[in-house]
């Protein structure tokens, strides 16, 4: 059986991308770093929510110690219009790292479960980092399962966000602001 490091953004997306995973023949382990969450609060529910979840589902779960929102400002602060990629870079690499370090065959991300993200841009830095980190990465399309995560998620009293996690998806959000406008002077 190969073991999978899976990045976890948060509890409702790790539902359906665990259970997939298992049908496929693999042990998941779920993995937390998300230094992109803002406010402090926010993080601290979405990391408590997917302790619930991994709870729910008997679900081994690696959290990175801290809060590196700091980390997450210098690669996103000035070039903002790129701020996904980078944010994925991050996350991705720190997956990957781990994953290596501790004997994971592959390692994925329940990104790849939104319609939100942007899809081919995730599979194509996951393929570069797992490259830099000599450890493979397993792509699978996990959107069709997306509702019906929610819809667990749901049933067992999981914290939902309304953004996806980002000082500026907050923005965005809840300001009613299109940054890609404003970043192009509009």
């Amino acid at each position: 059986m190969k073991r999978i490091l899976l990045h976890a953004c948060c509890g409702p997306c790790a539902i359906y991308t665990v259970n997939r995973l298992r049908e496929e023949g693999f042990e998941v382990t779920a993995f937390w770093y998300n230094p992109n969450i803002h406010p402090f609060t926010e993080h601290r529910n979405r990391l408590e929510a997917m302790r619930t979840t991994a709870q729910a589902l008997q679900l081994p779960l690696i959290v990175a110690e801290g809060y590196d929102i700091i980390d997450y400002f210098r690669v996103v602060v000035g070039h903002e219009g790129d701020r996904c990629g980078d944010c994925f870079r991050l996350r991705l690499k720190k997956t990957a790292e781990v994953a290596k370090k501790e004997g994971f065959d592959c390692f994925t991300t329940t990104l790849l479960i939104s319609p939100y993200q942007k899809h081919e841009l995730l599979k194509e830095i996951g393929e570069e980092v797992a490259g830099e980190q000599g450890v493979e990465f397993y792509y699978e399309d996990f959107r069709p399962g997306f509702r019906e995560s929610h819809r667990l998620s749901r049933e067992l009293d999981i914290y939902h966000q309304k953004y996806c996690g980002c000082v500026y998806s907050e923005w965005e959000r809840y300001g009613k602001v299109d940054i890609a406008k404003l970043l192009r002077g509009a």
